[in-house]
C-alpha cells in the first residue's frame, strides 16, 4: 500500500510518517528531502535563489516519480503540495492519502524556531492562519482526515492504520 500524508507544516507528517513506516515495515519517504537531494541545496536556499515557482516544479517532478514508480511506502509531503490540481490527482490516483491537521496555535507551537521560508514574517501565527484559510479548499478534498493536536504520535499512527484499513491487511 502506498500511503501519503498531506497537511499543513507542523501537523506531524514527517514525525508520524516515520513511526507509521516503522510500524508497517515500509520505507519512509519525504518529498522535501527528495527535493533537497535533487536540487543539491536546502529548501530555504531554493526559495531565495529560484523562488517558490521553481520549488513547486521540483516538488511535482519528485511526487510524480515517487508515486508512479514506488511500491509500499509512507510518503510525507510538503504542506503546499496540494495547491496543484495535478499533485492532488497524483496523490489520489496512486496513493491512499491521509490529511493530518492541527489548530493554528498547535502548528505555531510545533514549528516556532524552524527555518520555514513561508513564515519569514513579523507575525508567523497570523501567516499560518492565512495560509490555512487559503489551503482549506484543497485540504478538504481528502476523505481520510486525522486531527493531530494534543495526541501522541503513536496514537495518531494507530488512528491512521485503523482509518485506512491497514489493520485488516494483517500487517
Amino acid at each position: 500500500m502506498k500511503i501519503s500524508l498531506v497537511g499543513f507544516m507542523g501537523t506531524g507528517k514527517s514525525s508520524v510518517g516515520k513511526l507509521l513506516a516503522e510500524k508497517l515495515n515500509y520505507p519512509f519517504l519525504d518529498t522535501d528531502d527528495l527535493i533537497v537531494n535533487k536540487a543539491g541545496m536546502g529548501i530555504p536556499q531554493i526559495f531565495s535563489k529560484y523562488g517558490e515557482g521553481y520549488f513547486r516544479k521540483l516538488e511535482e517532478e519528485v511526487l510524480r516519480h515517487v508515486v508512479t514508480t514506488g511500491d509500499n511506502f509512507v510518503l510525507a509531503t510538503g504542506g503546499g503540495i496540494v495547491i496543484s490540481p495535478y499533485n492532488r490527482k497524483l496523490l489520489k490516483d496512486y496513493t491512499t492519502p491521509v490529511l493530518l491537521s492541527a489548530s493554528p496555535e498547535v502548528i505555531y507551537e510545533r514549528i516556532s524556531g524552524d527555518k520555514r521560508p513561508l513564515l519569514f514574517t513579523d507575525d508567523p501565527l497570523e501567516k499560518i492562519k492565512e495560509l490555512l484559510a487559503e489551503r482549506e479548499q484543497y485540504y478538504s478534498q481528502f476523505d481520510n482526515q486525522v486531527y493531530t493536536g494534543g495526541k501522541e504520535k503513536r496514537e495518531v499512527v494507530d488512528e491512521i492504520i485503523h482509518l485506512i484499513g491497514v489493520d485488516r491487511l494483517g500487517l
